[in-house]
């Protein structure tokens, strides 16, 4: 397969409070410290898997998620893992969708992305002269679901206009019932 980059959003670790690595190293998120031109692959919402390129130097934390591509090879395959995208453009568009598109999960965490290796399962190559041209705009703006102090970076970047960039979503703060918000307990 091959899918051509068109979302991305960027996270610097422990000076991001939207990043997994703010609080530090953890089990779950060492790849992030690894060295850069790894992939961190993470499971979301109990259900599924996202993409992240490391891109600092070794043991600082940071990573750029792969929000949103263009499914250029692998059409078939990627609609087969997506039987509900109606059209070509949703097959990876959003970072779920994307890394079930690509069959991304948590085995290929800590993966070489820079290798030319032909058999390896996941790789970054360069741009090539497909896609949107050097016409092409790219915007910035806030993180999709990313509040607090996080809120303000401008750290999500996407080519206007493409029809396979995912919609923006503002943070919405969770309401969490406690157990005086739940009301008499019933035996």
């Amino acid at each position: 397969m091959r899918l051509r980059i068109t979302e991305v959003e960027a996270y610097a670790g422990e000076a991001d409070p939207g990043s997994h690595a703010y609080r530090g190293r953890t089990q779950r998120n060492a790849s992030m410290f690894g060295p850069p031109g790894h992939a961190y692959v993470y499971f979301i919402y109990g259900m599924w898997f996202s993409l992240n390129l490391v891109c600092g130097p070794e043991g600082q934390a940071s990573g750029v998620l792969v929000r949103a591509g263009e499914v250029l090879e692998g059409v078939e395959q990627a609609r087969e893992r997506r039987p509900k995208a109606s059209k070509d453009t949703e097959l990876a568009k959003g970072p779920a969708r994307l890394a079930t598109a690509l069959a991304v999960d948590r085995e290929l965490n800590g993966t070489d992305l820079c290798t030319r290796d032909p058999a390896a399962p996941l790789g970054l190559l360069g741009g090539t002269s497909e896609g949107p041209g050097p016409t092409a705009i790219t915007r910035s703006g806030p993180r999709t679901g990313v509040g607090g102090d996080g809120a303000h970076f401008p750290w999500r970047f996407w080519l206007a206009d493409d029809p396979t960039v995912s919609p923006y979503r503002a943070h919405k703060p969770r309401n969490r019932r406690t157990s005086l918000d739940a009301g008499p307990s019933t035996p």
